[in-house]
């Protein structure tokens, strides 16, 4: 009854440290990115809404690495101080044994290994993507904020685009000069008089139109030249809808995504590695809930020092740095193919659980 007790205890004290973690590193997490999204505010004018929606997007692609960097939070804050207020000590006194103590730590790293895959494959990947497309859909909605009359603007929708003068506001161009690569064995230049950007948008659903005016069409092949003259000349930009039909980016891709890819025979040996890669590092995340929550519990529980409530976020941290330099190290090796990716990822999160036990077995004896 005792031992039911205490590991309710526990388990209950390490709920809040968990919900403040999560928020800790979310609100970390989106500082890193806080450069990013001030260029966005400023080059698209974004609304709150709006960016309120990129941010949930981002925080929700973070969470596959947020939920075990929250538990070793949780579980180091709890039982550092448990340790600094002599409760360990107290509990044991009366019979409890640490196996019991290390329980709730456990049952709740287990718990959250579950939910961090089903994260990893679904939730994570999906927010990752949204995050992707919404991107894409702000660029084709402000299309006139990457543009700079006067000078040549690169990457534009695969276009090099040039205009003596822009009105940013109507989307008016005048003297264009259009560089169109998207068929780089028929590249075409194209000169217009004026260019007009057209949008049919609606929360960012439309397409956009480049509708040129008086101007010339030229087509330079190796024993050939043309030259066409027109007087309205369209220009279609990517609608966001084909977004939709794009290869993925590795993040975005669910775990249906990548059995599919896996199942393809005329994969390259660089997308096979991918795949493989993302497959066996999205698992190992997942135990790595296990492993923090053990690590947790190792380091938390020590002598009694009241420094150790003080430095539990500062030792979270370190851990946490260490972690995460050798998995992405690790996912550099597998990608490179210079390691099978399942030796590689799995080498590294075997040897941290490894770590963890002999920290918890510490603690034991």
């Amino acid at each position: 009854m005792r031992g039911r007790q205490a590991a309710r205890y526990i388990f209950i004290e390490m709920l809040p440290g968990l919900i403040l973690g999560v928020m800790v590193f979310i609100f970390i997490l989106l500082m890193f990115q806080a450069l990013r999204l001030t260029e966005f505010v400023l080059v698209h004018g974004l609304s709150i809404k709006t960016i309120v929606e990129m941010m949930g997007f981002m925080s929700i692609s973070f969470l596959p690495a947020i939920l075990p960097m929250s538990l070793l939070f949780a579980v180091l804050m709890t039982y550092g101080r448990l340790s600094s207020d002599s409760e360990i000590i107290a509990m044991r006194s009366v019979g409890l044994s640490m196996s019991t103590l290390t329980l709730p730590a456990v049952i709740l790293g287990t718990m959250l290994a579950l939910v961090s895959a089903h994260t990893s494959f679904q939730v994570g990947p999906w927010g990752n993507r949204q995050f992707e497309l919404l991107i894409s859909k702000l660029a084709n909605s402000k299309v006139t904020a990457t543009l700079r009359e006067g000078t040549f603007s690169e990457g534009f929708f695969d276009l090099v685009v040039y205009a003596d003068q822009i009105d940013s506001k109507t989307g008016h161009m005048n003297k264009v000069f259009i560089y169109n690569e998207r068929d780089e064995k028929m590249p075409v230049t194209i000169i217009a008089k004026e260019g007009q950007l057209v949008q049919v948008a609606s929360d960012f659903e439309g397409k956009t139109t480049l509708h040129l005016k008086d101007g010339n069409i030229h087509r330079n092949l190796t024993d050939n030249y043309t030259k066409v003259d027109f007087v309205g000349y369209d220009i279609r930009m990517t609608s966001p809808t084909t977004d939709f039909t794009r290869e993925k980016s590795p993040q975005s891709l669910t775990y249906q995504d990548i059995q599919d890819g896996l199942k393809q025979t005329n994969l390259t040996p660089e997308r096979l590695r991918l795949l493989k890669t993302e497959f066996h590092k999205r698992w190992a995340l997942s135990l790595t809930c296990l492993t923090f929550s053990l690590i947790g519990v190792g380091l938390g529980t020590v002598t009694n020092r009241r420094a150790v409530k003080s430095s539990g976020l500062v030792l979270c941290i370190g851990i946490i740095v260490l972690y995460w330099a050798f998995y992405v190290l690790s996912e550099s090796l597998a990608r490179q193919g210079t390691v099978a990716p399942w030796l590689s990822i799995w080498g590294v999160a075997i040897t941290f659980l490894g770590i963890s036990v002999w920290s918890v077995k510490r603690v034991w004896d």
